[in-house]
């Protein structure tokens, strides 16, 4: 097995806008892994369970994001500098094209890119997140939550926001809650954090019409797709899927039941086998 430890993984990128940390493991093809959004996330966090699995058959790599306190921060709002962080990381390290897989905001990172630049991305795996609500209310239950822990950060506050992000509550352990709770009440951490979840933010964010929301374009996705969900998801619910579903021309859905937001984490075994497969389909495109 290989060793995936903090120390053993981690590695710098010295780029024109600053370091970009991340953490490499394995040899093989190239497997960029994406982390999503809120108090006191991480790549490592996100898939630190996950790293040894893929390292078995992938070069991983897994990059940390300008302004959630890991890599050089930014003045930009972490939505904006995420895309061309990857661009200027997989470009520092002479990589033209990778597999990808964003959880959450990383997944919207990831169809961003897909779609403005179709040769990136050999195939896409997402976790949540992308899409839009249509049946269940906007914001979601997790977003309020997470909403309410960035304008008045609390301990407490934070407990709620965790338990909004799984199905089963054991998941969230004094560990966790503690790691998570020095990394996100870091004032430049949570400074970043309010540009994207201050109520104020949310509101910008809604009411700016300059440009075609992302999810309007995802028929110009031309990448393999897997969009895996968790059933239970309170945070981004499982009805967004539909939309990516019946608009990504190359996309199938997998949803794993007992499962929140992170499906990576809470359904690990029947998440990582049901990407593997996915990732290394001999026919490279979806089934059928």
């Amino acid at each position: 097995m290989i060793e995936t430890t903090y120390e053993s993984t981690l590695r710098e990128l010295r780029t024109d806008e600053g370091v970009l940390r991340y953490h490499e493991a394995g040899q093989g093809p190239p497997l960029l892994m994406l982390h999503g959004s809120g108090p006191g996330v991480t790549g490592w966090r996100n898939y630190r369970g996950n790293l040894a699995f893929f390292a078995e058959h992938f070069r991983c790599l897994v990059l940390e994001f300008p302004g959630f306190g890991v890599s050089d921060p930014t003045d930009e709002h972490p939505m904006v500098a995420a895309p061309s962080a990857v661009l200027r990381f997989l470009r520092g390290l002479g990589l033209d094209q990778v597999d990808v897989i964003g959880n959450s905001m990383g997944g919207i990172v990831a169809a961003n890119l897909a779609i403005a630049r179709p040769d990136l991305f050999r195939r896409i795996v997402t976790i949540g997140g992308v899409g839009r609500n249509i049946f269940s209310p906007s914001p979601g239950e997790g977003i309020k939550l997470l909403m309410d822990f960035t304008e008045d950060p609390t301990r407490e506050k934070l407990i709620r926001w965790l338990h909004s992000m799984v199905f089963n509550p054991a998941v969230v352990t004094e560990e966790m809650i503690e790691e998570r709770w020095q990394q996100a009440t870091d004032p430049k951490t949570l400074e970043s954090a309010r540009r994207m979840y201050s109520r104020e933010a949310m509101a910008a964010a809604a009411a700016a019409s300059d440009q075609a929301p992302y999810w309007s374009m995802l028929h110009k996705i031309t990448a393999p797709t897997l969009i895996t969900w968790g059933r239970d998801d309170r945070v981004s619910p499982v009805d967004m899927a539909l939309l990516p579903m019946r608009t990504i021309p190359r996309a199938e859905v997998h949803v794993l039941p007992d499962c929140g937001h992170w499906a990576m984490i809470e359904q690990k075994e029947a998440w990582e086998s049901t990407v593997l497969a996915f990732l290394t389909r001999p026919d490279g495109g979806t089934a059928g």
